[in-house]
């Protein structure tokens, strides 16, 4: 890890991030206790829901839950340390090839050297590892995790020749959002059955408001207002509003609101735009 002077940011290493302050969530099913059975049985998870939904702070919370402070024997040193969970996330794209999540070869002053990727990384040090988006990968990407995913649990590097045993606290968690798939993006049969599936949805109105009263720091009638908005809004995804407003945009607009911003404003740059731009994004697939 490096740290910066004062008010610049932190730098570590990606196999050195951890999450050290326990990020806000509210369980609304089992799925926490679906996700630390899974990690102990070492199943990977996969996690289906729409866009600001809470995937990703889920697994930042059960990064933090199974990885609390403890104490670990250092084996170069013989002394304690405290030890965390380490949290590698990787956000997919339509560009991301097998050699940016395992590694490449790259040419300095040097000479040329080998250089791992998040994925292995992952794999060494016993990492969670998280694919966010998977789907926008190309597929011949994805196939790569398939010796991962199941009870092999390794990761071949052809360009070194060598197999990795994943470490043992090693989990692949990966996401995708189904209201985004097509014929073009989806998981491949071969991917899909190899994980198990969370599915998350929007909070009923009552959590969601408790969610947004505490992430916003907004009153509680305001929070309130706010969730049913958003219920409302996501009903009219039968009338070309392809899908509806996230928890995510509730409390952007309930900070708005908790520093002064009018409520009709604050509703109108963090939702009403999200209709107008999903009206529109339809109206052009349709042609």
């Amino acid at each position: 890890m490096t740290q910066g002077i004062e008010g610049s940011a932190t730098i570590y290493a990606s196999e050195e991030y951890a999450v050290h302050d326990e990020p806000y969530y509210l369980p609304i099913a089992d799925e926490v206790e679906l996700f630390e059975t899974a990690y102990a049985q070492r199943i990977p998870v996969l996690l289906k829901g729409p866009t600001g939904a809470g995937k990703t702070r889920f697994v930042e919370y059960m990064a933090y839950k199974l990885g609390r402070p403890m104490m670990k024997v250092s084996s170069k040193t013989g002394q304690e340390a405290e030890h965390r969970m380490p949290l590698i996330t990787v956000a997919c794209h339509e560009d991301l090839t097998a050699s940016d999540l395992v590694g490449r070869y790259l040419l300095d002053t040097d000479g040329t050297h080998w250089t791992d990727g998040p994925l292995t990384r992952a794999v060494k040090v016993g990492a969670i590892c998280y694919l966010d988006e998977v789907v926008e990968a190309r597929k011949d990407t994805t196939v790569l995790i398939h010796p991962l995913t199941d009870y092999r649990r390794l990761l071949p590097i052809e360009k070194l020749g060598q197999v990795i045993e994943a470490a043992d606290g090693f989990l692949l968690v990966i996401s995708y959002n189904p209201g985004y798939q097509s014929a073009l993006k989806d998981l491949k049969h071969s991917t899909r059955q190899r994980f198990i599936a969370i599915e998350f949805d929007y909070p009923p109105r009552e959590q969601e408001a408790e969610i947004i009263a505490h992430e916003a720091g907004c009153s509680r009638e305001a929070s309130i207002d706010l969730a049913r908005l958003g219920e409302k809004v996501r009903n009219l995804k039968e009338h070309g509003l392809g899908e509806g407003v996230s928890t995510r945009l509730l409390v952007y607009a309930g900070k708005l609101m908790a520093q002064g911003v009018p409520a009709r404003r604050a509703c109108q740059v963090a939702i009403t735009w999200l209709s107008r731009t999903t009206r529109k994004y339809n109206a052009a697939s349709r042609k």
